[in-house]
């Protein structure tokens, strides 16, 4: 075993070498410019640790791509523009899978403005939504949203952008506990979600009954969730909200049937990097790179605290009918930490995962979410009533609306990566 220090006759050699002044004059310097600019060095460090995963560019053909887009266009960078000739992609009562909390015009909003806005990116444009080639390319196969109840509403906009090409006796959907899963039976296909809003096991996984503010994450458990994924061809993960309880997490070393249990805090960052790492082993192990394809969503905001964007203190999306102009608007519930940790460890994954960068231009939407037009699971109360935005969804978001262009994304990053 190596000494601690260095022995003395290792020590002799060190004392006899001798430093080149022109070494000692470079080191001085750089020992002078970091002092003098310490903190801008760091501004800018930060700044390249903030940004998301860089786009994947590989000589090797993803399955399912047809095209490529062009160099140098980022499809998630650009700007909203309002189109009413094409806007909605499809009526609210035409697609009986939404659920009761996305159904907003169902549940009184009086307008629909936030149906008609389309995401154009700066240089280039979006290849339009073809359902007829995503069935055929679903055809014997099986596609899974995993993660939480916003991965959720992407996974029911993909279904309404889909079932309209099935005929109605040729389609169904079912839910087993934590799957949901919607079969398109003349293409043997099937788009599917499951529950898991921490990927790995915790004491929220009851897809129906999981409010518990006391949250805790197991260690370790990707497993639990994950051989319900193994056989999927195309798997999309989210997962963020759920950790963002505070500055810590607890974690469970153990088991959850243990008697004495070992549960540990840690920061919150460190805690979500676990869970990424964790993930990135499952999907090397369990996907095939030649055949398969794993993208993941990014954070999607919120929009809880509108002096954000400069409005009135004490009030939140609620009756917010316009967008955020802004283009370098970030919410202050988005954590650049999370992101720093998504391109950390992404970048040293050796499968080809595709980053869904939705945060920046969810953003701008404060007017897409389901604030107060959705299915109130418990009687409000007057004081509720007399304050709206003390119980608006500034959460989750309308359908159709907001995350019809996820999948337009979704679908673009798919066959033209």
């Amino acid at each position: 075993m190596k000494p601690p220090f260095p022995s003395s006759s290792s020590s002799y050699v060190l004392r006899k070498a001798r430093l080149s002044p022109y070494l000692f004059t470079l080191l001085v310097f750089i020992v002078f410019v970091t002092i003098l600019y310490g903190e801008d060095i760091g501004c800018i460090f930060g700044q390249i640790d903030a940004l998301p995963p860089r786009p994947i560019r590989t000589t090797r053909k993803l399955p399912f791509a047809i095209g490529r887009t062009p160099e140098g266009c980022d499809v998630f960078s650009g700007r909203w523009v309002r189109d009413e000739a094409n806007r909605p992609l499809y009526e609210e009562s035409e697609c009986p899978y939404i659920q009761p909390q996305l159904t907003c015009q169902e549940h009184g909003r009086p307008e629909k403005d936030y149906q008609y806005w389309r995401w154009q990116p700066h240089g280039c444009d979006l290849p339009s939504f073809n359902a007829t080639l995503m069935l055929e390319t679903l055809r014997g196969k099986r596609m899974m949203f995993v993660g939480d109840s916003l991965n959720r509403g992407q996974y029911v906009s993909m279904v309404c952008l889909l079932h309209r090409l099935i005929p109605e006796n040729a389609k169904s959907m079912e839910t087993f506990d934590s799957l949901t899963v919607f079969t398109a039976k003349d293409y043997n296909a099937t788009i599917e979600f499951y529950w898991a809003p921490f990927l790995l096991e915790s004491n929220s996984d009851n897809a129906v009954v999981h409010r518990i503010s006391d949250r805790i994450v197991r260690k370790g458990s990707i497993n639990k969730h994950g051989r319900n994924w193994k056989g999927v061809d195309i798997l999309v993960f989210n997962t963020y909200l759920w950790w963002m309880t505070g500055l810590k997490m607890k974690i469970l070393k153990g088991s959850f049937d243990d008697e004495e249990k070992e549960i540990v805090e840690i920061p919150t960052e460190d805690a979500y990097r676990m869970a990424m790492k964790s993930m990135l082993r499952w999907v090397k192990l369990n996907m095939d790179r030649k055949k398969t394809r794993v993208f993941f969503t990014s954070m999607s905001p919120s929009h809880g605290k509108s002096i954000d964007w400069g409005g009135e203190p004490g009030k939140n999306c609620y009756n917010e009918t316009t967008l955020i102009e802004d283009p370098n608007y970030w919410g202050s519930d988005c954590r650049k930490g999370v992101m720093r940790v998504i391109g950390e460890v992404f970048s040293r994954s050796k499968f080809p995962i595709t980053f869904l960068n939705i945060t920046q231009l969810s953003n701008y939407r404060k007017d897409a979410h389901t604030s107060i037009y959705k299915k109130q699971w418990n009687a409000l109360t007057p004081e509720q009533l007399a304050n709206p935005s003390s119980y608006a969804d500034c959460v989750h978001w309308c359908l159709p609306g907001l995350q019809d262009t996820w999948n337009e994304l979704l679908f673009a990053k798919l066959f033209y990566p």
